[in-house]
């Protein structure tokens, strides 16, 4: 079996319970104090804006989190050292120590293209549970979903050349380097460098040579030499340790000729980690083919980012894949995701009464109710038109004309004829009463996935320079209920 085909075991052994802010504990002990201990409430985990200014964003960082949730609970050592700081009731330690997740959870399939305001997870549940929550659904969905989105930027920019993942190095710790790889891979990259990564997920590792390894043998011939040696049928060796075109390159070809083609062995590829990439690799080639050498490949690396290389190929680069490090794997241009994690509605004796969120900033103006998230697609395209959010089960008729409405205004709608789009539901059931009932996909599965889904947009939506907003909107319904909750509180 294929290890990208295998279902890797996502749980992490560690216990993260209480990776959590503070503040989910001291609310939680109000809560359990007073008679809404046991009230059902909604809360959606969404975001404002994409990354760098983009079109989209790459949903990522699910597995973790329920890797997390079912593994969440309270040791004896969390108990004590809660006790210790003296703000917490015997009564409520004792109900964290045989706390478990009893709620519901929905969430979109890791992959998907997701857009600012909609619910990337919906949670409904007891309001400590879906409060103790907070905090881990937003590291693992904030970091991986930033990362994903990165990549496939990158990838998109490499206009089908290979993009490998280069970055732990450079990444904020373990975790960040390890699950930031698995992002990537979601976002498109073909492998990593971070070995944990192929082991605990399965992807793709690739790796060759330092500087180092070059410096540690008497010459650099010696060094491509004993790489040759001992990878023949995969050698790749590193042209810059002295001079790329005066050194590293003959002494490449010096070795393919020596050693490699004698003994039935292809020089793989020379890998460039500084200099004029686009001038460098441009000579390198002519140099390659004139020593019939064409199928040895070009590899680069050194501070990559999606605006360089679509630079590079502007000038005619001769590359035919790249190492991305520090720029994807910590996502240097935008470095914060900003996923928020807002409460939506709560229930009495079964009855949804709405929140929301008011502010100065529209845009910080959260949208109410027990939601449900629909993509609408063009039946003859396939290409989607734009996301709807409604109130739990309304219900959408195919036979009728649909009309969306704009977030904030009513004027501001589209309407989409009857019989020219399908639809089909985003939010997947999760945990249904605490219980895990979704089939978790492999790596491969949600890598295809992604790539099934980004086709269905527009190119308007995935260019860098000013896309295409996308349509995220609201049914009449849920419209007319915020405008109607915003009046009111305004004349409160």
């Amino acid at each position: 079996m294929d290890s990208l085909d295998y279902k890797f075991d996502f749980r992490d052994e560690r216990n993260l319970s209480l990776v959590m802010d503070f503040y989910e504990l001291t609310m939680s002990q109000c809560y359990f104090n007073s008679d809404h201990k046991d009230r059902i409430v909604t809360f959606d985990l969404f975001y404002r804006k994409n990354p760098d200014n983009g079109g989209y964003a790459v949903f990522a960082g699910l597995e973790e989190i329920i890797g997390y949730i079912q593994n969440l609970h309270f040791s004896d050592e969390d108990i004590e050292y809660l006790r210790s700081l003296n703000k917490f009731s015997d009564e409520f330690l004792d109900y964290l120590r045989h706390f478990i997740f009893t709620g519901d959870i929905y969430a979109v399939k890791e992959g998907t293209p997701v857009f600012p305001s909609e619910p990337l997870i919906r949670v409904r549940a007891k309001i400590i549970e879906a409060q103790l929550l907070e905090t881990a659904m937003l590291l693992c969905v904030n970091h991986q979903t930033l990362i994903a989105t990165k990549a496939k930027r990158i990838v998109q920019a490499a206009q089908g050349r290979a993009i490998m993942e280069f970055g732990a190095r450079r990444a904020h710790n373990f975790d960040a380097a390890n699950y930031g790889a698995r992002a990537a891979y979601i976002g498109g990259v073909s492998g990593t460098a971070t070995t944990y990564a192929g082991q605990k997920f399965g992807m793709p590792v690739l790796g060759t040579m330092a500087h180092s390894f070059v410096q540690s043998f008497d010459s650099e011939y010696e060094a491509f030499l004993a790489y040759a040696k001992t990878y023949p049928d995969s050698c790749t060796v590193l042209l810059d340790t002295y001079d790329t075109l005066k050194s590293g390159l003959p002494n490449a070809i010096k070795v393919a000729k020596d050693y490699l083609e004698p003994n039935g062995y292809r020089l793989q590829g020379v890998r460039i980690d500084s200099g004029d990439m686009a001038y460098l690799s441009k000579q390198i080639r002519l140099t390659l083919d004139k020593a019939g050498m064409e199928d040895c490949n070009i590899v680069v690396s050194n501070s990559l980012d999606e605006y360089l290389i679509q630079s590079l190929i502007s000038q005619g680069a001769q590359i035919n894949s790249m190492g991305v490090g520090e720029n994807l794997v910590c996502s240097k241009s935008t470095p914060v995701f900003g996923g928020v994690y807002k409460m939506s509605s709560v229930f009495e004796n079964e009855k949804m009464i709405p929140k929301i969120k008011i502010s100065e900033n529209i845009e910080k103006v959260t949208n109410p109710a027990f939601k449900d998230l629909y993509r609408i697609y063009d039946k003859e395209t396939h290409k989607a038109i734009g996301d709807l959010m409604t109130i739990h089960g309304e219900k959408i008729n195919l036979d009728e004309d649909l009309t969306i409405y704009h977030q904030m205004n009513s004027w501001k709608n589209k309407t989409i004829k009857k019989g020219t789009y399908i639809i089909k539901d985003l939010l997947v059931p999760i945990f249904i009463n605490g219980k895990l009932v979704y089939d978790v996909p492999t790596l491969q599965e949600i890598k295809v996935h992604s790539e099934k889904e980004f086709s269905c947009l527009w190119d308007e939506i995935l260019r860098f320079e000013y896309p295409q907003t996308y349509y995220v909107d609201l049914s009449k319904n849920l419209l007319d209920l915020k405008l109607r909750m915003l009046e009111e509180i305004k004349h409160d």
